[in-house]
């Protein structure tokens, strides 16, 4: 399950995703997904820090995509927002590390139980795109 962080974070993208090219005021992108401003402030440093979207300063200021959608996958979102999303830590393609109570990783059933799910999960998490919600008006009405 993804943390309500990460859904607003997504809400967030999607718009500006939707007003690509164009710079939207924090306060718009607030009042468009219903997320607390002061939320939205910590979310969206950390996706401008990550180098999803790059902010503007001064009257016509706000923030826009820094990246195309169709470049930022919904994994490194995840994975931003809400860190691993592997369920096993010695699963984790990126934050690898093994389990503390496990002596042979090659034999653990539980990680055999987690692996093909977890793999398949892991692809669609990092094949789909900002840009496979939609685009313009139909992005929009996705929020």
């Amino acid at each position: 399950m993804i943390s309500q962080k990460a859904k607003y974070a997504f809400k967030a993208l999607l718009i500006l995703a939707a007003r690509s090219g164009e710079t939207v005021a924090i306060e718009d992108v607030a009042a468009d997904s219903g997320v607390p401003r002061k939320f939205l402030e910590h979310i969206l440093l950390d996706l401008k820090g990550a180098g999803f979207i790059a902010s503007r300063r001064g009257r016509a200021g706000g923030y826009i995509m820094a990246r195309a959608a169709d470049s930022v996958t919904i994994g490194a979102v995840l994975r931003v927002i809400d860190g691993p999303v592997a369920p096993l830590p010695c699963l984790s393609q990126h934050h690898y590390r093994p389990c503390d109570d496990c002596g042979d990783e090659a034999a653990c059933g539980v990680r055999r139980l987690f692996a093909r799910a977890y793999g398949a999960m892991v692809q669609v998490l990092d094949e789909t795109t900002l840009a496979d919600a939609g685009e313009g008006e139909a992005l929009r009405a996705l929020i």
